[in-house]
């Protein structure tokens, strides 16, 4: 199976970042687990939040016809009642078969006035086709007991829009992550110009596949890869588990 970060831009234009995110996952091949940046159609649309939740509505439609033998995993803003939640789905196969509301909101960036609080409970490690795949929204990255919460994890999903004078936290909290859960890790940030991209693929051993470096001398040009990909390999787990036992072995 391939793990795929999509290190994609979003603009203001929601349609257009629909198409475009389509237009890739039809790209990947199938049986592929692909991840998004944090509210990568909307961003955070403080100024629409309405208009965003509605276009989320049918965008998560769209979404999940596009999942058949993959696993598409994507956060948007959702509207229950009269409160706006970031809210984070797993789609395979044509279903919803996980969704859970980001709980550690970011100060810095104004989220507690603009959402409320998902429930703790729904951070859980799920299983599909024998995975076990858990998830961590952008900040709660930082929280170590959401991290006794994944123990055990096959791949540990990491969706962000983090920014990009906070890059180096992201990529070391990242790895750790995966070396502490002896698991992979699939961090997945925005490509926007005031983000710290670092997506990368991580492996138990800490192995780290990126590409977030410009390769030409204009400021204004993003020629790092959109798409980050690795192989899942469950035997990288198994011998990291049994050679480096710290109880993990026989979750």
């Amino acid at each position: 199976m391939k793990l795929i970060a999509l290190q994609i831009r979003t603009a203001s234009d929601f349609a257009k970042n629909l198409e475009e995110l389509i237009t890739l996952i039809n790209s990947c091949e199938e049986n592929s687990l692909i991840l998004a940046p944090e509210l990568a159609l909307s961003g955070f649309a403080y100024d629409k939040m309405e208009e965003a939740a509605q276009f989320s509505t049918n965008a998560i439609e769209k979404i999940k016809n596009l999942s058949q033998n993959k696993i598409i995993v994507l956060t948007f803003i959702t509207k229950k009642e009269h409160n706006f939640f970031n809210t984070l789905y797993i789609f395979h196969n044509r279903q919803i078969v996980h969704t859970q509301s980001k709980i550690k909101l970011f100060p810095l960036g104004n989220e507690l006035e603009y959402f409320g609080k998902g429930d703790e409970k729904d951070i859980k490690i799920i299983e599909i086709n024998g995975l076990k795949i858990a998830t961590l929204i952008c900040f709660e990255l930082r929280f170590p007991e959401l991290w006794e919460k994944v123990k055990g994890a096959d791949i540990i999903l990491n969706p962000a829009m983090w920014g990009i004078k906070r890059k180096e936290h992201y990529e070391t909290i990242s790895k750790a992550l995966a070396l502490v859960n002896q698991c992979f890790v699939v961090a997945c940030n925005s490509a926007n110009d005031n983000m710290a991209k670092g997506s990368a693929i991580i492996s138990p051993f800490g192995n780290v596949i990126k590409d977030d470096l410009k390769k030409n001398n204009d400021p204004k040009k993003n020629d790092s890869k959109t798409k980050i990909e690795a192989d899942f390999d469950i035997d990288e787990i198994k011998k990291v588990r049994t050679y480096i036992d710290i109880g993990l072995k026989n979750r």
